[in-house]
């Protein structure tokens, strides 16, 4: 199955205190137009987050959005997940390949560095991931990145850019169109009152026809 990395990348809340399950909060984030859904949760236990993650994955198969699971290479290949998302610490995107197989998509945290993205690419990554752009919430400490680099990724690589970090509806557009072609958010849709309505308004910054 080939995945057009393009739109919103919506990444799930650690923990939230919503009375709407995680489930039905991811439902509504793909009613408003996410194109691919991450599963990040740094808290629960290995049962509960196999748990959780099957419950998405079997939502996402049949909203048609691929999966990904952020950090966990182990819970991805158990799940049977689309993808895996790979950040400093974690394992090298060949061996998730390896495990995952050729249609998976492998996105790799690259930070402010383009001599990352770079070697990502090299490894087999299907996108690489700069950030954060602005100050963050819910990575306060993270290094800052300039939206210059997705430029230059687009000039220097094949494999799509991914923008994460304090996005708004209000500064995302400046991302895309210094090159993004995907916007990376957590709290700008899952902490917002109405989630369909938060996703819609991240989904609207994109051209309807957001192609290389």
């Amino acid at each position: 199955m080939i995945h057009h990395l393009n739109g919103l990348y919506a990444i799930t809340p650690d923990a939230s205190n919503s009375p709407v399950s995680l489930t039905e909060q991811v439902v509504q984030a793909i009613k408003g137009g996410a194109r691919l859904i991450q599963y990040r949760d740094k808290h629960s236990d290995s049962q509960g987050r196999h748990d959780r993650g099957a419950a998405l994955l079997t939502l996402c198969r049949e909203a048609g959005i691929p999966l990904i699971v952020n950090d966990d290479l182990a819970l991805a290949v158990d799940l049977g997940a689309d993808g895996v998302h790979l950040g400093r610490d974690d394992p090298d995107p060949r061996q998730a390949r390896e495990r995952l197989g050729d249609a998976a998509i492998i996105g790799v945290s690259c930070y402010d560095d383009l001599a990352l993205a770079e070697a990502a690419e090299q490894a087999g990554a299907s996108y690489i991931a700069f950030g954060s752009f602005f100050p963050s919430a819910t990575k306060p400490q993270a290094a800052r990145a300039d939206p210059r680099l997705l430029t230059e990724s687009r000039r220097r690589l094949r494999i799509p850019p991914v923008a994460i970090g304090g996005i708004t509806p209000d500064n995302g557009g400046s991302l895309i169109a210094a090159g993004a072609r995907m916007l990376a958010v957590v709290s700008g849709v899952f902490d917002q009152p109405d989630i369909a309505a938060a996703a819609r308004a991240y989904t609207n910054l994109f051209p309807k026809e957001n192609t290389r």
